[in-house]
């Protein structure tokens, strides 16, 4: 049988290149993959924007989100009929009405609003960074500092009302689902995680010790694992 499409959604203060181990590895395995360029403008926005390309994907698909990517992919999924599994990264798996903001406060730790740099775009709207020379603690601790230099630099913006845009009905209680985060993450707490993945009634759930938000950089091959049992 052929295998699944393995679809890859960043989250915010990241980029699609974010996933190229990732990557390496599933094609190596001979999964097609597409690391989809997150628009970070609002997740009904983004939602749809994941919506629309789906059907252009022939076969099963398997929708894999980190950070705000979770929230995307958990309402994206929503009755679109080739998506067969979830697999959340260090990511949101929201219920209805929640935001990103809300999950984040939820339990003490996250540190990430004393990071953020905003700019304030023509229309009124405010795009965040994470301040660069803070990007590597808070954002990618268990990577190289010449790794985490760069993608400090190449990180895309996420608007702070999206952050703050409350969840549709969840595709996670439908779907099965899978979840992955390492125990020092300082965007999300740990215990945000745990919360989500036991609501969600997570398959099987991995929690790396001492990984950061961007655990899946130095830890690629226990992603993958995660992703091939859920592509099963």
């Amino acid at each position: 049988m052929s295998k699944p499409t393995i679809v890859l959604v960043h989250g915010a203060f990241a980029e699609s290149a974010s996933w190229n181990g990732v990557v390496r590895l599933l094609l190596d395995a001979g999964y097609p993959a597409v690391a989809v360029a997150n628009p970070l403008r609002g997740v009904a926005a983004d939602a749809e924007y994941l919506r629309a390309l789906l059907p252009t994907i022939d076969g099963d698909v398997v929708l894999v989100g980190h950070s705000y990517g979770g929230m995307v992919i958990s309402n994206a999924a929503v009755g679109a009929a080739n998506v067969k599994a979830l697999v959340y990264v260090g990511a949101f798996a929201p219920e209805a009405g929640e935001s990103a903001g809300d999950l984040a406060g939820k339990f003490p730790g996250g540190t990430l609003g004393d990071t953020l740099s905003p700019v304030t775009l023509s229309d009124g709207t405010v795009d965040l960074y994470i301040q660069q020379d803070k990007y590597h603690h808070q954002f990618a601790a268990d990577s190289s500092a010449a790794d985490a230099a760069v993608m400090a630099v190449t990180q895309r913006p996420i608007t702070e009302a999206a952050l703050g845009e409350a969840s549709g009905e969840p595709a996670w209680k439908t779907l099965p689902s899978w979840f992955l985060f390492g125990s020092e993450d300082l965007n999300i707490p740990v215990e945000a995680h745990r919360f989500m993945a036991e609501r969600a009634g997570s398959r099987r759930t991995v929690e790396l010790a001492g990984g950061s938000h961007t655990v899946a950089i130095p830890e690629a091959a226990a992603l993958v694992e995660l992703i091939e049992e859920a592509a099963r």
